[in-house]
């Protein structure tokens, strides 16, 4: 299997969802995700992570805490995901 085959094509719309990759990929995949919104001029960015026990936004928000380009994150409210999103607000 070579490296193509892991390739996603993903829509770049300020929403990523989180369900459908590997919770090993989200260290890379939410910076990468960041950096594609800033460039396409989005800087209020929702990342669904789900609810469950707590791992993969644990995993989130510690990835958020190190990008520069982050100004801002807080859990969604009730009708934007509650606590299983994060709401993002990067910096201009």
């Amino acid at each position: 299997m070579s490296d193509s085959d892991d390739f996603v094509e993903m829509p770049i719309d300020g929403t990523l969802d989180l369900h459908t990759f590997r919770p090993r990929d989200v260290k890379d995949l939410v910076p990468d995700y960041i950096r594609e919104c800033r460039d396409r001029g989005i800087f209020e960015i929702r990342i669904i992570h789900g609810k469950g026990v707590g791992n993969l936004r644990r995993t989130v928000h510690a990835t958020l805490e190190r990008l520069a380009e982050v100004e801002s994150f807080e859990l969604a409210g009730e009708r934007r995901g509650g606590w299983g999103a994060t709401l993002v607000k990067l910096a201009r």
